[in-house]
């Protein structure tokens, strides 16, 4: 049973994540053999400023 997990900046919409969770869980029936409903997706959606790359907040980042 495949889990994934999204991490992602807040702000994608239903439709966005949905489309995502059926491109993910299409390419795992493929790749992995596994049935549809053997894939579970979690997102995890957090604000730009709960990231940081090279120290740097992202919200400064990607303004």
């Amino acid at each position: 049973m495949p889990v994934l997990r999204v991490s992602m900046w807040s702000g994608r919409t239903k439709e966005q994540k949905s489309e995502l969770a059926k491109a993910l869980t299409d390419t795992m029936v493929k790749v992995a053999e596994v049935p549809p409903q053997a894939v579970t997706i979690m997102f995890e959606e957090l604000p730009k400023e709960n990231w940081a790359t090279e120290g740097k907040l992202h919200t400064e980042l990607h303004k």
